[in-house]
C-alpha cells in the first residue's frame, strides 16, 4: 500500500540527515597561513645557524691541519738536535788531536792515544743513541745481518762460517742500520768439489 505523500518526504528528509557527509564537508582543520609561515621561517633559520656551524667546523679543522703540518715540520727538523749535541764533544776532542799532532813533537803514542780516546766517547755517543756493533766474526753467515764480499776455502773447517769483518755492520735498536761486510768459509773449493765429482764418476 502506498505511502501518504507527506510521510514519505517525511522519511527522506530522515535519511538525508543520517548519510554520511562527502569529503568536500569535512571541517577545514588545516593551519592557518600565518601558522605555516612562521613554521617555515623557523625551519630555514635552523638550516642557517647549522650552515654556519657546519663553515665553522670546517675552517677549525683546516687551521688545524695547518697547525699540525708546521708542528711536524718543526719537528722533523730538530729532531736530530739532542744527537748532535752528543756528538759536538766527540769533533771537540778530535779537533784538538790534531791541533796536537801538529804542534806537540812527544811521537805518535800520545797521538795514538788521543784518537782511541776519541773512538771510545764516539762508540758510548752511538750506544746512547742505540746504536750497538754487530758481533760477526764466528758466527754462521746471516744474510739478513751480513753482506758477504768474498769466499775462503776452509777444508775440514766450518762451512758459511764469518771469518773475518771488512767492515763492521751496526743495529739500532735491535734492527739492522747497516750489515757487516764479511769473508765467509768455504769448506770444500769447487776445484775440489768437481775434482771429486770426477773421481766418483770415473769409479
Amino acid at each position: 500500500m502506498a505511502l501518504p505523500f507527506c510521510l514519505q518526504r517525511a522519511m527522506e528528509q530522515n535519511l538525508e540527515s543520517v548519510a554520511p557527509a562527502s569529503p568536500n564537508d569535512a571541517p577545514d582543520t588545516s593551519p592557518a597561513p600565518a601558522v605555516q609561515g612562521e613554521a617555515l621561517a623557523a625551519k630555514a633559520q635552523e638550516v642557517e645557524r647549522l650552515q654556519e656551524r657546519l663553515v665553522r667546523l670546517q675552517a677549525e679543522f683546516e687551521n688545524y691541519k695547518k697547525r699540525m703540518a708546521r708542528e711536524k715540520a718543526e719537528f722533523l727538523k730538530f729532531a736530530t738536535e739532542g744527537l748532535l749535541l752528543e756528538f759536538l764533544p766527540v769533533l771537540d776532542n778530535l779537533e784538538r788531536a790534531i791541533a796536537s799532532a801538529r804542534t806537540e813533537t812527544s811521537g805518535r803514542e800520545a797521538v795514538v792515544e788521543g784518537i782511541d780516546m776519541i773512538a771510545r766517547l764516539f762508540r758510548a755517543t752511538l750506544e746512547k743513541a742505540g746504536v750497538k756493533p754487530m758481533d760477526a766474526v764466528g758466527k754462521p753467515f746471516d744474510p739478513s745481518l751480513h753482506q758477504a764480499v768474498a769466499q775462503v776455502d776452509s777444508p775440514g773447517g766450518p762451512d758459511h762460517v764469518v771469518l773475518e769483518e771488512i767492515q763492521k755492520g751496526y743495529l739500532l735498536e735491535g734492527r739492522v742500520l747497516r750489515a757487516a761486510m764479511v769473508k765467509v768459509s768455504r769448506a770444500s773449493s769447487p776445484e775440489a768439489e768437481r775434482g771429486g765429482s770426477g773421481e766418483g764418476a770415473g769409479a
